[in-house]
């Protein structure tokens, strides 16, 4: 598990609970940038989805915290129907006024590092078709379209995989 993590000013720790609710409005205020006619689910309480998240033994959410407070997000989980060795990066946000400032890059590193000392081998995920600029993102860093999950005309989502190599 990974604990406060130093990078420069930036500390990348495991989220606590009473951080649920800050955490909901980063995620809500990233995701209107993509969704531009409204964040689907937006009745959802998002607090308690991120404190079920944080409390489930079998995910983990990791947090940036800049200048005191929290600027990026990222939680991964074993997905349903995939060997252990396989992780999905399930969200993934930085508060867009800190964009391009290397808090998801970071964060990002963070993820791996501890899905290999985890021992995983892949990480999944899916990003909205919209979101370019997310897709830009994940593709330096070495994630590429999933074979298993092949994009067809229509859908909403992109899926991706990355590799996970231990030594790197």
């Amino acid at each position: 598990m990974i604990s406060d993590r130093v990078t420069g000013a930036l500390v990348i720790r495991t989220a606590l609970p009473t951080e649920a609710g800050t955490i909901a409005e980063l995620h809500l205020k990233a995701r209107s940038t993509y969704y531009p006619d409204g964040v689907p689910q937006a009745g959802l309480d998002w607090a308690e989805a991120w404190r079920g998240s944080i409390e489930r033994p079998d995910c983990q959410v990791l947090c940036a915290i800049g200048q005191g407070r929290i600027v990026g997000i990222a939680s991964f989980r074993t997905p349903d129907g995939v060997g252990p060795d396989t992780v999905e990066l399930f969200q993934f946000h930085v508060d867009p006024s800190h964009w391009r400032v290397g808090i998801g890059t970071a964060l990002h590193a963070a993820c791996v590092e501890q899905w290999r000392a985890d021992g995983r081998r892949a990480a999944v995920l899916d990003v909205h078709t919209g979101n370019l600029r997310a897709q830009a993102f994940y593709a330096r860093h070495d994630w590429v379209p999933d074979p298993e999950n092949p994009f067809t005309e229509g859908d909403h989502h992109r899926y991706l995989r990355r590799a996970v190599r231990t030594g790197e």
